[in-house]
């Protein structure tokens, strides 16, 4: 009798997926090389499955591109990416929990650590296999989450000088509004952090790494880089948009060339006719107003399609754009075809993308979705299977 995954290979699968040009992952990686400098680090983030793109494909693809270093956001992260043989810096980016410091230490992860119990918890692993262990120092300067605060970090740095096994190989904070040009919170950050900086070295320290700098800040603040940087959004081909005075700036300085590395598709499942005044989908938030043609499309908000696209979003599909008409349900969008000419069942559908002059990103998403860029990638559900290509 054949398996489950037998049939499933001689059956066709549910017609919606993403695609992941590792080309274009790449060459935007280049991009922010030549943008950094040499003198500059440059820490790759491929937290959060590298945004919905895949941590593993993304990762060897940087790894071979020259990444030297790469961030996650936990062990549970990084563990596969040493499964699948990639032998980069990895950076625990938001530490690690009681009990993971042994791995830590034996699959050699760089955590960062903020808190006393950090640091003890790594030197009793550390030093029982006699190990010299890197760890990188979290101030909070302002955002409000993790980090040890400018006001407790003695007691932090007397933890550190006790600890014999632990080398401060970094120190690091994170910018709250770097895409806000006018936020006066940046610079008082960034006046923190010298002062930790200055607190740091009075201690007898002499971190090799310095790093504030995400994505927002490479492009709009040379200022905040110091010798390190780490941008994530940015290797997937977006950025979010600079403001000044409440209000969108961009051009000059303000751009980094990179683009999209992941285009989502489906096809058409089915064409339907309707007369005008015809109430569609839950709901019946959309009526017809004379005659259409609407195609149904396999994808729903159960594939990470962000149900305020409802009525509101476009698609592209035989070099036209189509408006998303009625509730996007959870298997199910419906989109009006009408008057595109040669439409047919299983015709490709652009959900995410580009072609010929046409484009629906990520950002647009966003727009219509009261959201962001990360946002809109990373919910791309697993259902939706990734396929790369070099």
């Amino acid at each position: 009798m054949a398996t489950t995954a037998e049939i499933l290979s001689r059956v066709a699968t549910r017609p919606t997926w993403a695609e992941v040009s590792l080309a274009t992952l790449r060459q935007n990686f280049r991009t922010v090389l030549k943008h950094a400098g040499a003198d500059v680090t440059v820490c790759a983030v491929v937290k959060a499955d590298a945004y919905g793109h895949g941590a593993v494909e993304c990762s060897r693809a940087l790894r071979d591109e020259g990444a030297r270093w790469l961030g996650v956001t936990s062990l549970d992260e990084a563990i596969p990416l040493r499964d699948a043989g990639i032998e980069s810096r990895i950076l625990l980016m938001t530490g690690f929990w009681r009990g993971e410091e042994s791995e830590i230490v034996r699959l050699r992860f760089t955590p960062t650590v903020w808190e006393p119990w950090h640091i003890e918890a790594l030197e009793i692993a550390a030093a029982s296999g006699n190990i010299r262990q890197a760890v990188h120092l979290k101030v909070d300067t302002g955002m409000g989450r993790l980090g040890v605060s400018v006001d407790e970090l003695p007691a932090v740095l007397k933890a550190l000088q006790a600890a014999r096994h632990l080398i401060l190989e970094g120190l690091s904070t994170h910018l709250a509004s770097s895409e806000i040009m006018d936020a006066p919170s940046v610079a008082e950050q960034a006046r923190r952090f010298d002062e930790a900086q200055r607190m740091v070295r009075e201690a007898g320290f002499d971190p090799a790494l310095v790093h504030m700098a995400n994505t927002g800040a490479l492009i709009s603040r040379r200022e905040t880089w110091n010798n390190m940087v780490r941008p994530g959004i940015a290797l997937y081909g977006y950025y979010l948009p600079f403001q000044r005075a409440g209000r969108e700036v961009s051009g000059g300085t303000l751009r980094l060339p990179v683009k999209p590395v992941l285009s989502w598709k489906t096809r058409i499942l089915s064409m339907r006719k309707f007369a005008a005044n015809q109430p569609l989908g839950y709901g019946g938030t959309y009526v017809t107003k004379a005659p259409a043609h609407v195609a149904v499309l396999p994808v729903g908000y159960a594939d990470g399609y962000n149900r305020q696209l409802s009525n509101r979003g476009r698609v592209i599909v035989r070099d036209h754009y189509a408006p998303i008409i009625g509730s996007i349900s959870m298997d199910l969008t419906l989109v009006d075809v009408t008057g595109i000419p040669g439409i047919a069942v299983g015709d490709e559908v652009i959900l995410l993308g580009s072609r010929d002059g046409l484009s629906v990103d990520a950002l647009e998403h966003a727009r219509w979705a009261n959201s962001s860029p990360y946002e809109i990638l990373c919910n791309i559900s697993k259902r939706v299977p990734r396929r790369y290509g070099n």
